[in-house]
């Protein structure tokens, strides 16, 4: 009993220092994260290489997985880089193995693992920078990680002989399929395949696992690992189901491969092991496998990853044609808040678009306008819903302070955004009368000016200065409209029921240039924070903008 409960606490501190020491290390990498996976997966080979690279800092495949889908999503990524990337995260997640039999079989642990844990959490407390503060919690992580360790090892010896796993007889095909099945339980049940390797290696370390079974429940935890994958995959964007499809095809043909050859690999390895002069024992030996098999899988992939890539941009299309569905919001990518901000940023770009073609759509006129209009209406609900769900998703995180100063700027675009989408079902809803020749052409290019300032709203490069400029230009069109429209009435020529619908829409068309103008100008501040950029200078836009106050109703008041 005594042993058993060394057994569930070593776990319990093994998972809550794999969890701090990945949550540091992914919040001290910030930014950083973001512009390795933008600028160093120029090939596919240097995909791999910095999917491997990153993937061993930050201790999580899954955290590397979720940054790649959300990149893919923003268009920083192909999805042919994303899958090389994949790859490179699987050899990278072998680094848990190299530290658990370098480290933590060879060194008295306590000498370094209590002093992490102490100075680690002095940071923590003292730290007055975000990143300082969690490289002070990934260091008490790492500390934590190996006091587990050492528990686990005094666990295990006292079960050494209790368990009939040790036996040196050869394994048959259903026990190595059982060992299999074992090594994947413990990832789905731990939710880290870094957590399942390692126990599974402090076990054979201390003589409670055969080699061969212990390989079998690397092989096992090695395709756990795609459960994450599939998990944030279900009902998430097609670029997600993509990778996620990647990550389990990878895995698993590398499992079936790695379980087919597994006598002769141990063999050749155990060869390795002693002409390399490395240090004898199980769990040198089981890093060793489980880099190379994860090797051995790259090379077989390699030739046909064209292929797949192709195959893999040919499927889950169907919701991806459905405008209503978030082309950019993926919940994995909260926990990676600087994924998140970006997709946040898109999201709302996308929604800017539909409303500029609805704009569009209204002053441009022509039949059947209104069905148009209301399906693009009905989008436009949704997506915001979506939006508003994500962004109160990301305000539970762990966000840093400048991200979470700018998230209510995307409450206040999707307010304007929604009043825009209002305002232009208001004017269809309009019976407008044919105006005098004069009166018509100075509205056409009234309507001709708004296209314009909207269209400025929604393309690369926003300059707020010239919208705002020409937004004021507008306005004084719509005075003189105004003024024109007026004559018109107390000349009879309209009948003054007519006069003030007419006001109406000329104002309401005014209001939704407003609107894009300003919701331009929130969206450029939170792009800028999603980029890591500079705050807008002074008098330009503010990094936090409250939402809108409530509007008038569409036409009424105002002037």
């Amino acid at each position: 009993m005594s042993q058993l409960v060394n057994l569930l606490g070593g776990v319990g501190l093994f998972l809550l220092g794999m969890h701090l020491m990945t949550e540091g290390l992914k919040m001290a990498a910030g930014h950083a994260l973001r512009r390795v996976l933008a600028r160093s997966t120029g090939t596919r080979l240097r995909g791999v290489l910095s999917g491997a690279a990153i993937t061993s800092l930050v201790q999580s495949s899954s955290a590397v997985t979720v940054a790649t889908i959300g990149f893919v999503n923003a268009g920083l990524l192909t999805l042919s880089q994303a899958v090389a990337i994949t790859y490179g995260s699987n050899i990278g997640t072998t680094m848990t193995g190299w530290l658990v039999a370098v480290i933590g079989f060879h060194f008295k642990i306590q000498l370094f693992a209590l002093p992490a844990i102490g100075i680690g959490m002095f940071m923590r407390l003292i730290g007055r920078h975000q990143r300082l503060t969690a490289v002070g919690e990934a260091l008490a992580g790492f500390g934590i990680f190996f006091l587990a360790i050492d528990m686990l090892k005094d666990g295990f010896t006292g079960m050494h002989g209790h368990l009939p796993l040790a036996s040196s007889g050869a394994l048959g095909p259903l026990d190595l399929l059982l060992f299999v099945g074992s090594g994947f339980a413990m990832t789905v049940l731990t939710q880290s395949s870094s957590a399942a390797i390692a126990l599974v290696l402090t076990a054979a370390g201390s003589g409670v696992l055969a080699i061969e079974g212990a390989a079998a429940m690397v092989i096992g935890a090695n395709i756990g690992t795609t459960s994450t994958a599939v998990l944030a995959a279900l009902g998430a964007t097609p670029n997600a189901r993509r990778v996620a499809a990647a990550h389990v095809l990878f895995n698993g043909i590398t499992g079936i491969v790695a379980l087919i050859i597994l006598p002769l690999l141990l063999a050749l390895l155990h060869t390795l092991q002693t002409k390399l002069a490395l240090e004898s024992g199980a769990p040198m030996l089981l890093a060793l496998f489980h880099t190379t098999f994860n090797l051995l899988g790259v090379a077989l992939m390699w030739p046909f990853t064209g292929q797949l890539v192709r195959r893999l941009e040919g499927r889950f299309r169907l919701k991806e044609e459905d405008e209503a569905r978030p082309r950019y919001l993926d919940s994995t990518t909260v926990a990676t808040p600087v994924v998140a901000l970006q997709a946040l940023t898109l999201e709302l770009a996308h929604v800017s678009q539909i409303v500029a073609r609805m704009v569009h759509t209204v002053l441009g006129g022509g039949g059947g306008t209104t069905v148009r209009l209301e399906r693009d209406a009905g989008t436009v609900a949704q997506l915001i819903d979506a939006i508003g769900d994500f962004t109160a998703l990301m305000r539970r995180g762990n966000l840093p302070e400048r991200m979470a100063e700018i998230l209510p700027n995307a409450i206040g675009v999707s307010r304007y955004l929604r009043d825009t989408t209002e305002l232009a079902l208001a004017i269809d809803r309009m019976e407008l009368s044919a105006m005098a020749p004069e009166l018509a052409e100075a509205a056409a290019q009234f309507r001709h000016e708004t296209e314009a300032v909207i269209d400025a709203t929604t393309g690369e490069g926003f300059d707020e200065t010239a919208c705002l400029r020409n937004r004021q230009a507008l306005s004084r069109q719509y005075e003189e409209l105004k003024s024109q429209t007026l004559r018109a009435g107390s000349l009879g020529h309209m009948p003054v029921r007519e006069v003030v619908e007419l006001i109406e829409a000329f104002k309401d068309t005014e209001r939704m240039a407003s609107y894009m103008v300003k919701a331009a100008g929130l969206l450029t501040a939170i792009r800028a924070a999603a980029a890591n950029e500079p705050p807008p200078p002074p008098g330009s836009t503010p990094s936090a903008v409250p939402a809108p106050a409530a509007n008038p109703a569409p036409g009424a008041g105002g002037d």
